[in-house]
C-alpha cells in the first residue's frame, strides 16, 4: 500500500458523479467557495496556501459561487488541493471510501481526510491506496460501472484534459490518448489511467513509485514502463 498523494482525487471524482446521478447533488449548483477546513484530529480550522498548491487559479474563486463541475475539473486537471478539500467536505471521506470499496477496492484503499491537514499528517493519518485498487476503479469507470453514459463521458473528458503529462504519456506513441491522474508527495510519484490506442480495446495502466527523490527520474521510469507495456499489448502501434 502507498501514500495515495493526489491519486485519491480519482475516487473523490467518482463519488461526486455517482452522488449527482442519484440526485444527491447538482453538478451545476453554484456554491460559495471557502478556504477553511476542520482538521481530522481535533476539528480545529486550517487553511490552504496557493504557494503550496499546484493550482493557484482556484484561490481567486474564494468567496464567489462556483459549481461542483468547475471544482471537479480543476481537482483533476491541475490537481487543485483547494477544490479537492471543498468537494471532500461536501461528500464526506467515509462515503468516498465506501464507494471505492463497493466498486471492488480492497480495505487497504482508504480516503481519510482532505489535503494539507498537517495535524493529521504528523500523526500518520494519511490517504492510502494500492495500484491494483486504482486500476480497478479506472476499469470500472471505463466499463460504465461507476455511472451512466453521460456521467462516464464527463469523467473521461475531465481525465483526458490532464495538465501534468510528464510520466506515462511520454512513453506512449503520438496520437494515443490517456485519461489519467498524477500524484506526487515526498519521494512518491504516481500516474495512472485509461489508455486509448488508435485500434483495439482501451487498457488501464497504473504506476506508483516510492523512494525516488527526483521527480524527473520517477517520471522517466513511468514513461519507460508505459513504453514497454504498450509495445507488448499493442505491437506495431
Amino acid at each position: 500500500v502507498y501514500h495515495a498523494a493526489s491519486m485519491m482525487k480519482v475516487p473523490v471524482l467518482i463519488e461526486l458523479f455517482r452522488r449527482a446521478e442519484r440526485g444527491g447533488i447538482s453538478l451545476d449548483e453554484p456554491v460559495p467557495l471557502k478556504n477553511e477546513f476542520p482538521s481530522l484530529v481535533d476539528g480545529s480550522p486550517y487553511t490552504l496556501k496557493a504557494a503550496d498548491d499546484s493550482d493557484d487559479l482556484v484561490y481567486t474563486w474564494v468567496g464567489t459561487p462556483v459549481t461542483w463541475t468547475q471544482l471537479a475539473e480543476r481537482m483533476i486537471t491541475h490537481s487543485s488541493n483547494l477544490a479537492t478539500n471543498a468537494v471532500i467536505t461536501r461528500l464526506g471521506a467515509e462515503a468516498i471510501t465506501a464507494t471505492a470499496h463497493a466498486l471492488g477496492a480492497s480495505p487497504r484503499t482508504v480516503v481519510r481526510r482532505g489535503v494539507e491537514d498537517q495535524k493529521a499528517f504528523d500523526r500518520g493519518i494519511n490517504n492510502e491506496m494500492t495500484t491494483h485498487d486504482l486500476a480497478g476503479l479506472f476499469a470500472a469507470l471505463e466499463r460504465g460501472r461507476v455511472a451512466g453514459p453521460d456521467g462516464t463521458a464527463r469523467m473521461r473528458e475531465i481525465l483526458l484534459k490532464q495538465f501534468f503529462n510528464g510520466g506515462i504519456p511520454k512513453g506512449l506513441p503520438a496520437g494515443v490518448r490517456f485519461a489519467h491522474k498524477t500524484g506526487e508527495i515526498r519521494a512518491h510519484f504516481h500516474d495512472g489511467g485509461i489508455v486509448y490506442p488508435p485500434t483495439g480495446a482501451p487498457y488501464v495502466l497504473v504506476v506508483f513509485t516510492r523512494g525516488v527523490d527526483q521527480t524527473a527520474r520517477a517520471e522517466a521510469l513511468a514513461a519507460d514502463i508505459a513504453r514497454v507495456v504498450h509495445r507488448t499489448l499493442r505491437p506495431g502501434q
